[in-house]
């Protein structure tokens, strides 16, 4: 029989599963882990500054490519990658955070660790991350980690959530059965038929029976891989098509049914008035929290909709179990009356404004955004006044959108492009909207892209603050100092990198600056330095919406 080690046995099984690079920090609890992970032909670790970028960056490349880990050290580690773990299960993605352990001789022993609480029970760490991932795994017995790190990694591809695997650091190098190859679960699961067959007819009847209906896609299209069949049913229906704010970049913008963003009073102009009249609406994979909803003000009418989630569909009230959303509308679509031809794609990029020796704004700043948009672009949006501004681009056909709007962690955004580019490769390129206050958060992170030579173009907006909480809820604790954000670019390539820091104060030295970074080989951050005040008309109203739906007063006293 041939033999492996516990740690090349999981780095086998990670590039049998797809995964070509991974994300982490060195702890003296996962040292020996790492040394047989970079092993791996195929494998490469991203270093990055800290655990919780890591995190972040972990959580970008799983959006591209379907699968990533993380690796962390225990407790110190692993408690600092937590919010980035609970951020990726709130969006569907299969992230493994992978944890070095204590030597499993300190517990029977009762000995006091180093990165513990300084209990004698050893095993914490698990216990915090439970209830933000899909299932927690610590490997304790070297025969027992192949069964638990192929288990792990099953759970995480099959159910697009996160999972803690912890292998204890005397295991790394210990001898285990070299691994088999690897079955991998299916794409997705089966419906059941007698299910799927009674809400297809439910919702066909209802369509039928319908003058004007509209589809609406959510974010759940993504983790359910129903992207390609919704467009099937919109290019049956022929109807009005929207996306939610977190679903933007999951249907082709250039359709000729698309009519916007439907998100409540701050919806694309005339969207929301389609939307709520009409006497059908089918929304695909919806989240309705109270931020996708602008403070619960998009009206949710159950007689008249269509409710298909990832694993079941509403109508009218009437439930339907173990329905998956792409075979729902995959059959629904071939159930529907089709015209003679699908909707005309049309044509809404715009062409970049003449520069402007006036004080840039940030309606100025989004159409130069917008004209350096390509197919092969991927958008990364930071929570905050780049949700809006985000909203308001045109998406080429191909062009990708990245955002975090469940969990919306301010930071998210740096760590996020750093695992989208590399995920993306050479021939995409990232363009990342970041306010100021958000890029403090996570800053470290811009010296990891120079250093694995990622090439995005961030664009930092600098209007000094918490522009999002200053709309939510204002107050002096939403100013923050502000930062050399172009000169930082220079002090981490320290002599030795290839970023590029610019900034622009006016729309001719931002057009100026955009040339530059088109043509430059390396990251670009360009500082746009913004009026405090000078924000969307959207954030102002969603602001004060949220801030009302915070503020409700309690209901038992």
């Amino acid at each position: 029989m041939r033999h492996s080690t516990v740690g090349a046995y999981l780095a086998a099984r990670l590039t049998q599963a797809g995964l070509r690079d991974f994300f982490g920090v060195p702890g003296d609890f996962n040292l020996v882990l790492l040394d047989e992970l970079i092993k791996q032909p195929g494998l490469r670790m991203i270093g990055c500054c800290n655990e919780l970028n890591a995190g972040y960056a972990a959580d970008g490349y799983a959006r591209v490519k379907g699968l990533s880990m993380v690796v962390v050290t225990y407790m110190v580690g692993g408690l600092s990658v937590i919010n980035a773990a609970a951020g990726a299960y709130s969006d569907d993605l299969p992230l493994l955070v992978l944890s070095g352990g204590p030597n499993t001789n300190d517990a029977a022993a009762g000995h006091r660790v180093h990165h513990t609480l300084g209990e004698k029970d050893l095993y914490q760490a698990s216990r915090c991350f439970e209830p933000v991932v899909r299932k927690v795994f610590v490997v304790r017995r070297a025969d027992e980690a192949p069964q638990m790190i192929d288990e792990a990694i099953v759970l995480c591809l099959r159910d697009k959530k996160p999972v803690y695997l912890e292998i204890a650091c005397n295991l790394a190098a210990s001898a285990v059965p070299a691994p088999a190859p690897l079955t991998l679960p299916p794409a997705r699961p089966h419906s059941d038929p007698a299910s799927l067959a009674a809400a297809v007819a439910a919702a066909s009847a209802r369509l039928k029976s319908s003058v004007k209906p509209a589809l609406i896609a959510g974010v759940k299209l993504r983790s359910s891989g129903a992207a390609a069949s919704f467009k099937k049913l919109a290019d049956a229906l022929a109807c009005a098509v929207a996306v939610m704010p977190d679903a933007k970049g999951l249907f082709p913008e250039s359709h000729g049914g698309f009519i916007g963003t439907y998100w409540g009073e701050v919806s694309s102009p005339n969207c929301a008035a389609i939307v709520e009249s009409s006497d059908c609406r089918i929304f695909a994979g919806p989240i309705f929290n109270d931020y996708t909803t602008a403070g619960w003000t998009a009206p949710i009418d159950e007689e008249r909709s269509i409710h298909a989630g990832p694993h079941s569909v509403e109508v009218a009230g009437t439930h339907f179990q173990n329905v998956e959303l792409d075979d729902f509308l995959e059959q629904l679509a071939s159930r529907v009356s089709r015209q003679d031809a699908p909707p005309a794609a049309r044509a809404r990029l715009g062409a970049a404004p003449a520069a402007s020796a006036a004080p840039l704004t940030v309606r100025e700043l989004r159409d130069h955004v917008q004209a350096l948009l390509t197919p092969d672009t991927h958008l990364v949006i930071e929570t905050g006044d780049s949700w809006f501004n985000g909203q308001k681009l045109d998406l080429p056909d191909g062009a990708a959108y990245h955002v975090q709007m469940q969990y919306g962690s301010i930071g998210w955004a740096v760590g996020a492009a750093l695992g989208v580019s590399v995920a993306a490769g050479p021939a995409k390129r990232v363009v990342a909207l970041i306010g100021d206050g958000s890029f403090q958060l996570t800053a470290q992170e811009i010296s990891t892209m120079i250093r694995y030579e990622a090439d995005p173009i961030i664009f930092l907006l600098n209007n000094r603050g918490y522009a999002i909480e200053a709309e939510i809820h204002d107050g002096p604790y939403n100013a923050i100092k502000n930062w050399d954000y172009a000169g930082l670019v220079d002090a981490f390539n320290a002599g030795e990198g290839n970023g590029l820091g610019l900034k622009a104060g006016t729309g001719a030295g931002l057009s100026a600056a955009i040339e530059r970074a088109k043509k430059h080989d390396g990251l670009v951050l360009i500082e746009c330095a913004l009026d405090r005040d000078d924000c969307t008309e959207e954030l102002l109203v969603w602001g004060r919406r949220v801030a009302a739906a915070n503020s409700r007063p309690a209901e038992n006293g």
